[in-house]
């Protein structure tokens, strides 16, 4: 593909704040390999992909894609694409092994060597603490679900950010929490595979906790001004039409996926009304005395990780509004939008509303895109390129969105594209491919597509505008 501008090009990049971020992301376990490394101990994840038929293919993140060893190479890949910031996450059991007791100097100098490797090729580090991979022995001790977790997570952080802190600017405690508390305790579909309601709501107040606790630690250790927050997969969701039963299932659905996270973090209390839904389900959110001052710990960015958005109604079938066990029905019905590889619908103008809404619900919270992407059935030529103009598309139609929601007040400080190479998909196994840069799993060979060309492109238009 051809690096010079298309059409539309231009007026994208215009409608971007001139301190607009261009970068990547990646999570430890998806890209790093080398498991039993320099002391590392298995995590929720090296012991869920042991479990027949929980991954695709049986397969593991224990090569991955070797990052560990080519960690230098990659970062070479991100400069040659032009791009400023990586936000990469840390593997807890790498630095603090079984979760408890003092740091693995051999485990965090790979990370020591990362952030100098970034900052001498000019390219800002993003630390993420925490992307799922909980160390083993802190699950067979209960998880998230037990308030405990909550203050050793704290303790990890206090080690990588004494570490690291004097060269890292910008921090998020943790990723996606709704994943980690509701696939993985409620849904069973991610480690540690578990299907018990009430301890996923648990977990959900635990993860909370943790990030309060750790946010104010690195506050109060730090000399100098650095921007702490938290990363949340949030979408919107549209109701089907505007009759009550649908637009009380939209309600319940963006209770339970947006605001049961964003509401204590920035205005220090649970929804009134996902409390009143969890109470008819005989659910208690854990909170004790001091929880909702921690988790409201001013946070100065929040990471938004966006895929789809979808619509919800609230009759079943038969056109009932209550099912089996007398609850409010909740099912989601196609936007009839076309899809991608994940069965995602791709839906940007979800995220413009998404981005304008949280900027009116919670006015002052600066927001980066710390994920947008997409899977698609990546087809290389000879040579290992991929001409994906559905992922390029893709990229289009969601920084446009981004600008749009700019444009209506939104304040949103840079885009990170999910994800710098193809990786190891959680319970998908190797057989998704979100990378801007396609990875040959048997060579470990790396060869950007057109989206990363693109992308390259619109960073490069976008500084010398």
């Amino acid at each position: 593909m051809s690096t010079t501008s298309v059409s539309g090009d231009a007026d994208l990049v215009a409608g971007l704040p001139a301190r607009f971020r261009w970068g990547v992301a990646t999570s430890a376990y998806q890209i790093e390999g080398a498991v039993n490394v320099d002391g590392r101990t298995p995590s929720i994840w090296d012991t869920y992909c042991r479990v027949p038929g929980a991954i695709d293919n049986d397969d593991t993140g224990d090569i991955a894609c070797d990052h560990y060893h080519r960690m230098p190479a990659d970062v070479a890949l991100i400069k040659d694409l032009g791009l400023d910031t990586y936000r990469f996450s840390v593997a807890w059991p790498r630095v603090q092994p079984r979760g408890k007791g003092p740091v693995n100097r051999a485990g965090l100098a790979f990370y020591d060597r990362l952030v100098d490797e970034l900052l001498t090729q000019g390219i800002d580090p993003w630390v993420t603490l925490y992307h799922w991979d909980l160390p083993q022995e802190l699950e067979d001790a209960g998880g998230w679900p037990v308030r405990d977790t909550a203050y050793r997570f704290a303790d990890y952080a206090m080690l990588v950010f004494e570490a690291l802190s004097d060269r890292v600017n910008t921090w998020t405690t943790l990723n996606e929490p709704w994943c980690s508390a509701m696939l993985g305790y409620a849904y069973g579909a991610h480690a540690p595979g578990r299907r018990e309601y009430p301890a996923a709501l648990a977990a959900v107040h635990h993860l909370l906790l943790a990030h309060g606790l750790a946010t104010s630690r690195m506050r109060e250790a730090s000399p100098r001004k650095l921007d702490i927050g938290i990363t949340l997969n949030v979408a919107t969701a549209y109701p089907a039409s505007d009759a009550q039963p649908d637009v009380d299932a939209a309600r319940r659905a963006d209770g339970m996926g947006r605001r049961i996270y964003l509401d204590p973090l920035v205005h220090g209390h649970y929804p009134a009304d996902v409390v009143a839904d969890l109470a008819v389900e005989s659910v208690e959110l854990p909170v004790e005395d001091g929880d909702l001052e921690i988790i409201a710990a001013p946070i100065d960015v929040l990471g938004v990780n966006y895929y789809f958005s979808q619509k919800f109604t609230g009759y079943a079938e038969d056109g009932s509004t209550a099912d089996s066990s007398g609850l409010p029905v909740s099912r989601t019905l196609p936007l009839n939008k076309p899809r991608t590889a994940m069965d995602w619908e791709i839906v940007p103008e979800g995220f413009t509303d998404l981005l304008v809404g949280i900027s009116r619900e919670y006015p002052g919270l600066p927001m980066v895109v710390t994920e947008n992407g997409s899977a698609f059935d990546d087809v290389p030529d000879s040579t290992g390129f991929v001409a994906d103009a559905d992922r390029t598309a893709y990229f289009t139609s969601h920084l446009s969105a981004v600008a749009e929601a700019i444009n209506q007040g939104a304040d949103i400080r840079g885009y990170l594209a999910w994800s710098l190479m193809d990786n190891f998909e959680w319970a998908y196994g190797y057989a998704k491919r979100f990378g801007i840069v396609r990875v040959d799993y048997e060579t470990q060979t790396r060869t950007p597509k057109q989206s990363a060309l693109y992308l390259k492109n619109l960073a490069e238009q976008h500084r010398n505008r």
